[in-house]
């Protein structure tokens, strides 16, 4: 089994390290764009290898995509942080063109690999890989489910004093703001959340979880990297081991929870063939109203990239 990271940034590189550490794979090869940088990196987190006892290969290339050829999985974190004066529509311009170009490479070098986005704007860089890739929509999806669930599990476990490992949630939605937490479907060991935090506590910490990237930009000046990296090795991990673990992912949806050609966040089964269920749950009214608000602020910035003819 080989998987391949495109970017050795933060993110990238922490996938990288999770992935081997993992000992789920022979390889894990990372790409980047900076002289260097990926071969460094590769070759101090092979390093670790007799310390952390794991024996995958790490190996790092400078843009060349010639080391990726027969990956299972590949990883996108490639793309630019939004800087100060730069509109969202340079965000989306500049970073469209990035995931554009590393999926052209990696659908050469590995047909058959399964895609997972990192790069922001999540929802919408997903919908670029797909359209570039060609593929079955089953095998190009974005991580960022896993990611706003553990920040939401982590905050609870801290309010409740419990273990994080007990607690299960759901979130649906685009990455960010609009994001739509489900608290009907929070639980601990199996107690719903409501049962054991009022609603004004629990409120607090849905919303800290909507803005919990901007918390840590404001914190370190900086987008986080270690839960991001995390999370996306979880998913690398469900398809590699077939472990038909159920995750929120953003994936194209085509009719379910009533939405078309969209590309939100919703549960799905992770296994060896990519996605290999959607799963509709239950949702009130209200929870449609704001799934549906969700999408179609996602919807929108569809429509700005569409605008923009660079798929």
């Amino acid at each position: 089994m080989k998987v391949s990271v495109i970017g050795a940034g933060n993110v990238g590189a922490t996938c990288a390290q999770v992935v081997a550490q993992k000992n789920i794979v022979n390889e894990v090869v990372l790409v980047d764009i900076k002289e260097g940088l990926s071969e460094g990196k590769s070759l101090d987190l092979w390093q670790t290898a007799p310390v952390n006892y794991y024996d995958t290969r790490l190996t790092g290339s400078t843009n060349d995509y010639s080391k990726t050829e027969g990956s299972d999985v590949v990883v996108i974190t490639s793309g630019v942080p939004r800087k100060p004066g730069m509109s969202r529509d340079d965000l989306i311009s500049i970073n469209a063109g990035i995931v554009k170009s590393v999926t052209e490479n990696v659908v050469k070098f590995s047909p058959g690999a399964k895609i997972i986005i990192v790069s922001n704007p999540l929802d919408v860089m997903t919908y670029a890989a797909y359209v570039t890739s060609r593929k079955p929509k089953n095998e190009v999806m974005g991580m960022a489910g896993i990611l706003d669930t553990a920040r939401y599990r982590a905050f609870l476990a801290e309010a409740l004093d419990v273990s994080p490992r007990d607690i299960q949630a759901l979130l649906m939605g685009g990455h960010g703001d609009t994001m739509v937490p489900l608290p009907r479907y929070t639980t601990v060991a199996g107690i719903p959340v409501t049962e054991l935090i009022g609603s004004e506590k629990l409120d607090a910490i849905i919303e800290r979880t909507k803005k919990g990237g901007g918390e840590l930009v404001n914190l370190m000046g900086t987008s986080a990297w270690y839960a991001p990296g995390s999370a996306a090795a979880q998913m690398v991990e469900a398809i590699v081991m077939d472990q038909k673990r159920i995750f929120p992912c953003c994936i194209k949806l085509e009719g379910e929870y009533g939405l078309n050609d969209m590309f939100v966040g919703v549960p799905v089964k992770l296994g060896k063939n990519g996605v290999e269920k959607v799963i509709e749950v239950s949702l009130n009214e209200s929870e449609k109203e704001m799934l549906n608000s969700s999408a179609n602020a996602v919807k929108k910035v569809m429509e700005v990239l569409d605008g923009m003819k660079i798929l």
